[in-house]
């Protein structure tokens, strides 16, 4: 059998095909809904439906990472030099037939070739949504000019300027993504490509819900509620934490050492168990491998899981604290509670992980608890700002109920 070139762009064109027949759906159903809306509700209920679907995307890399699947179609974009598995099926049995227990069977394609799709259906979206928002950038400004030539008054939430900005740099990180998602076949498996991947993902959440709040925003007419500098400041240091942590937990999948620790709260019958920190942190470097081509050993798998389950104590703690500041604060209160839901997520799906052997629901979970936390801190950066002598920040003996109820943060059910 031919060796199989790395990358083949034969079926790129299928690929964008088959990514935009998927995002038609999605686009047709949200501005048919959404037809008597203005521009903002409608790019809002645009930009939530791809913040879900994109959501549902990193939850099934996950799936895909943790069902072994990544290397399911060894070349990219296509699988075999095909569009779909079904091209390749006598090339996927041939490989099967010489290596059973490898990273290639039919059902490992399929899992890899449909994240494929799902991926490039999600970009086409983001590239739809860039499109739509430049568009309607423009129509807002003639509007304005001609409002001003009549001399009339439009409100003042029509007036607030769309951002293209987002959208653009969106679109390009987006493309990035999607190297990285290349890389990640053709370097099989480099931990520091599929952490960055991972990451990339979150990014890309994180910006989609800074559109979605922004888009709210203008809507209604609603601006960020205003936060002493302490819990501002630990707002932000939360988030940093978070991304750390992040970036830890996707070392500790990539690398496969949820095994090295199969005990709470101890390790390895100790509190301090044998690490090898300059093995298990060495960055650049193949699976399983030192730089040196030495299979590292178990004590830097050990190093990866512990110094991760640690960070969790901190991060959990801050989150908790954090959750407690914002729930006595009536227009943040929302969020508040879900980062102390999401927390609890957490916790439970870290110790199923742990203590169950790793079981595949609790892994994904506990991907998607990472990713909706990131979601959620995002949001409330987005719906707070430094508190200045003008604004204070806001009580319960300060806001008169009706503004609490009007204040509940963004409308995720608006697609």
């Amino acid at each position: 059998m031919n060796t199989q070139a790395l990358y083949d762009l034969t079926p790129i064109v299928w690929l964008i095909v088959a990514g935009a027949l998927l995002a038609l759906g999605p686009l047709l159903w949200i501005w048919r809904r959404n037809a008597g809306a203005g521009a903002a509700r409608r790019l809002h209920a645009l930009t939530v439906l791809t913040l879900f679907l994109t959501f549902d995307l990193t939850l099934f890399g996950a799936f895909t990472r943790l069902t072994d699947s990544g290397l399911g179609c060894p070349d990219w974009p296509g699988c075999y030099g095909n569009a779909s598995p079904v091209g390749a099926r006598h090339d996927i049995a041939a490989a099967q037939a010489a290596q059973p227990t490898g990273p290639v069977t039919h059902g490992k394609a399929w899992v890899e070739m449909i994240h494929r799709y799902g991926a490039t259906g999600v970009g086409a979206l983001i590239v739809a949504l860039a499109l739509a928002t430049l568009v309607a950038r423009r129509r807002q400004r003639l509007s304005l000019r001609v409002t001003r030539a009549s001399e009339a008054t439009m409100p003042l939430h029509e007036t607030a300027p769309l951002s293209t900005v987002w959208p653009a740099v969106t679109v390009v990180w987006v493309c990035m993504q999607g190297a990285f998602g290349a890389l990640t076949v053709t370097w099989k498996l480099y931990p520091a490509i599929v952490t960055l991947h991972l990451l990339g993902a979150i990014g890309l959440l994180a910006m989609l819900c800074v559109q979605a709040v922004h888009y709210q925003q203008i809507a209604s007419g609603r601006t960020p509620t205003a936060l002493g500098r302490a819990l501002r400041i630990g707002l932000i240091a939360t988030t940093a934490l978070l991304v750390l942590q992040i970036a830890l937990g996707g070392w500790v999948s990539t690398n496969y050492a949820v095994v090295a620790c199969l005990q709470f709260p101890t390790c390895q019958d100790s509190w301090w168990p044998a690490m090898n920190f300059v093995q298990g942190f060495e960055i650049w470097r193949h699976l399983g491998m030192t730089s040196d081509g030495v299979p590292i050993e178990f004590a830097a798998l050990t190093a990866i899981h512990y110094v991760h389950r640690l960070m969790a104590y901190v991060v959990f703690g801050a989150i908790g604290i954090l959750a407690w500041r914002l729930n006595r604060i009536p227009p943040l209160r929302p969020q508040g509670r879900w980062l102390a839901g999401l927390a609890l997520l957490q916790l439970a799906t870290g110790l199923g992980n742990v203590l169950l052997g790793w079981p595949l629901a609790a892994a994904v979970l506990h991907t998607g608890g990472a990713a909706a936390l990131a979601v959620v801190l995002t949001w409330t950066l987005c719906e707070s700002k430094p508190e200045t002598a003008a604004a204070p920040a806001p009580s319960d003996a300060d806001l008169h109920p009706q503004t609490r109820v009007s204040s509940n943060g963004p409308d995720w059910e608006a697609a």
